[in-house]
C-alpha cells in the first residue's frame, strides 16, 4: 500500500489504497448482475411478499433504487468518537452541513453522498425521491425526518459507496426521551441495507451506554458486517494502548453475545494530527489504517455479492412467511367460532410453527420470533388472508435455486495473494541501484503517458484491475534493459508490494523505463511526486 504525505509531514495511508480504486469488475459486468438481480427480485419474490403482506410482519417490498443503491457504510458510536473527522479523512474535505468539535456535534442521521454540487436535501425530500434508496424511512414520521438529511458534495469516493454519519451517542435516558424516535430501530433499518457497519471507539471514551448497547444489540444477523474502530490510538502510548483494547474488548464482550470476535482496527484519522500524539505505535497504526481501507475498498465488489446474499435471505423468509399465513387461513373455520380459533392459534403460535416446520421440512432457523410474529398478527383477521399459490412458491425456488446462483457464478475469481517471493518476476537477477540527480519533469505523475499504457495494459487481460509479475515480465524485457535494472523498476512500480499492477502501477514502470533510457538514473525509493494522486 503506498502512502501519501500529509500536512504534518508524516506518512498516512494513500489514496491508492482507499476505497473505490480498482474496481473489482468492469462498470458493465457490476451493472448486469444488479439487473439481474432487480429482474429476479420483480418477478419472481416480489409478487409472493405482496400476496402474503410480507410488509406488515417484517419490511416493505424493495424498490429499483433500493437494490441499485451504491454501498452504504453505516458509522455508529458515542460523541467524539471520530466519526464526521473520519468522513472528511476520507474525502479529503469538508461536506455541507458537517460539524466537528469534542461536544456532541452532530444531530441528525447524515447521509453523505456524490452529487454535482454542494447541496443539502432536508430528510421529507429525499424520502419522496424515487432516485434515493430512502423511502422506507418515511415509516419513522416527521419526528426522525426532521433529524435527517442528505449531503452531496462531488467526490471520488462517493462515486462507489454512501456514507451514514449518525449522531453521537449520549449516555443516560434524557437523550434518547427527547429524540421523539425510535433510535435504535432506525439503526437497524441502516444496518439492514449497510454493507459495512464501523463501530467506532475513542482511546479515551469505551464506556457502553444503554442506547449504544441496544444499538449493538439491534445488529444481530448482520455481524458479518460489523467492524470495530479504535480511534485516535496514538493519543495514549504503546502499554495504555494494549490496556485500552483489552479494557474495550472486555466491555464489548459484555454486549456483543457471539462466539466469533470482532475485527478491531487501531486506528487514528486526524485532519490534523495532534502534537501531543505518540509516535512508539506510529507503524501498527498505520499498517492497521491500511487494513480498513483496503475493506472499504473491496465494498464494491462485495456489495453485489451481499446484494444477492440479502435477496436470498429475503426469499427464504418470504417463503417460509407464506407458509405461515397461507397455514393459518387454512386452520381458521368456514362460518362459525373465528374469533375463538384465531385466538387459540395466537396463544399456540410455537406449536404451529412445528407443524409447518415438519410438513414442508423447514430449518427452525428460517421461522421468525414468535413473540414479535404474535405482536404482528395480532393486528389481522386471519380469515381474509390468502390460501396457498402454488405458482408463487414455484417461481420463489427457482429464483432460490437457478437464478441467484447462476448470478453468484458470474461473479470473476480474487487474485491470490503472492509469497515474497513471487512478488519480483526479476527478483532471482539481482538487486541493481541507481543514484544521481534525475530531470524534474520525469518525477511527476502529471508527466506520465498514461493513456498510451492504458490499451497494453488491457491487452493482458486485468482481473480486478490487476495483472500479476508473470503478465508483465514480457513487456518489460521488450525494454532490452539489464534484468538488475529491471528488478529495480518493477520495485519502485509496485509501491504497494503486492507482486500484482494496476493500470497506474504499469504506467509508472513504463515510465521508468522511458526514464532510464534517456539517461536518467532510478533513486532508491519512489519520489513521492510520481505517485498517482489521491484516488478512490
Amino acid at each position: 500500500m503506498s502512502l501519501r504525505m500529509k500536512k504534518n509531514g508524516k506518512n498516512s495511508p494513500s489514496p491508492t489504497g482507499t476505497p473505490g480504486s480498482n474496481a473489482s469488475f468492469s462498470e458493465d459486468e457490476y451493472y448486469q448482475i444488479i439487473e439481474g438481480v432487480k429482474r429476479t427480485y420483480n418477478q419472481k419474490i416480489r409478487p409472493l411478499e405482496i400476496t402474503y403482506n410480507f410488509e406488515g410482519f417484517h419490511s416493505s417490498p424493495l424498490t429499483n433504487s433500493d437494490i441499485e443503491a451504491k454501498p452504504i457504510v453505516l458509522l455508529i458510536g458515542q460523541y467524539s468518537t471520530g466519526k464526521t473527522t473520519f468522513i472528511r479523512y476520507l474525502l479529503d474535505k469538508s461536506y455541507p452541513g458537517e460539524h466537528i468539535g469534542v461536544e456532541p456535534t452532530t444531530d441528525r442521521f447524515v447521509a453523505v453522498m456524490h452529487g454535482a454540487e454542494d447541496r443539502i436535501t432536508p430528510g421529507n425530500a429525499a424520502a419522496v425521491n424515487q432516485d434515493l434508496p430512502f423511502r422506507g424511512l418515511n415509516r419513522f414520521g416527521q419526528a426522525f425526518l426532521s433529524r435527517f438529511q442528505v449531503s452531496q458534495t462531488p467526490s471520488p469516493i462517493l462515486e462507489n459507496m454512501t456514507i451514514i454519519d449518525t449522531p453521537g451517542i449520549l449516555a443516560g435516558d434524557k437523550q434518547r426521551v427527547e429524540r421523539g424516535y425510535d433510535f435504535t430501530a432506525v439503526v437497524e433499518w441502516y444496518a439492514q441495507r449497510a454493507d459495512l457497519i464501523l463501530l467506532m471507539f475513542d482511546s479515551h471514551k469505551l464506556d457502553i451506554s444503554n442506547e449504544f448497547k441496544n444499538a449493538i444489540h439491534c445488529l444481530r444477523g448482520q455481524e458479518e458486517k460489523v467492524r470495530v474502530v479504535l480511534n485516535k490510538s496514538d493519543m495514549v502510548s504503546q502499554q495504555q494502548l494494549m490496556r485500552v483494547y483489552g479494557a474495550m474488548m472486555w466491555s464489548l464482550g459484555k454486549v456483543v453475545q457471539t462466539p466469533e470476535v470482532m475485527r478491531v482496527y487501531l486506528s487514528s484519522f486526524w485532519t490534523e494530527k495532534p502534537p501531543n500524539s505518540f509516535e512508539d505505535c506510529r507503524e501498527l497504526i498505520e499498517a492497521e489504517s491500511k487494513d480498513l481501507l483496503r475493506d472499504m475498498k473491496e465494498l464494491r465488489r462485495n456489495a453485489a455479492i451481499r446484494k444477492i446474499n440479502e435477496i436470498v435471505k429475503r426469499a427464504r423468509l418470504a417463503r417460509v412467511h407464506a407458509l405461515i399465513i397461507s397455514h393459518l387461513k387454512k386452520e381458521m373455520p368456514s362460518m362459525f367460532g373465528k374469533k375463538k380459533k384465531q385466538e387459540a392459534l395466537l396463544n399456540n403460535l410455537e406449536q404451529e410453527f412445528i407443524k409447518i416446520q415438519q410438513r414442508y421440512h423447514l430449518p427452525a432457523g428460517d421461522f421468525p420470533n414468535p413473540d414479535k410474529f404474535r405482536q404482528n398478527l395480532s393486528l389481522y383477521d386471519m380469515d381474509k388472508f390468502k390460501s396457498l399459490k402454488e405458482d408463487l412458491l414455484d417461481k420463489a425456488d427457482e429464483a432460490l435455486s437457478v437464478d441467484l446462483p447462476r448470478l453468484m457464478s458470474r461473479f470473476p475469481m480474487m487474485n491470490p495473494e503472492l509469497d515474497k517471493s513471487q512478488r519480483n518476476p526479476f527478483e532471482e537477477f539481482g538487486e541493481g541501484s541507481g543514484n544521481g540527480d534525475v530531470p524534474p519533469s520525469y518525477w511527476d505523475f502529471n508527466s506520465v503517458d498514461k493513456p498510451t499504457y492504458i490499451p497494453m495494459f488491457q491487452g493482458l487481460h486485468p482481473r480486478e484491475g490487476k495483472v500479476s509479475g508473470g503478465s508483465v515480465k514480457p513487456i518489460l524485457m521488450d525494454s532490452g534493459l539489464p534484468n538488475d535494472m529491471l528488478a529495480q523498476i518493477w520495485r519502485l512500480a509496485d509501491f504497494d508490494g503486492d507482486g500484482y499492477m494496476d493500470v497506474d502501477e504499469f504506467a509508472i514502470a513504463m515510465h521508468l523505463i522511458k526514464a532510464v533510457k534517456n539517461g536518467a538514473e532510478l533513486p532508491e525509493k519512489m519520489p513521492s511526486t510520481l505517485l498517482p494522486p489521491r484516488k478512490f
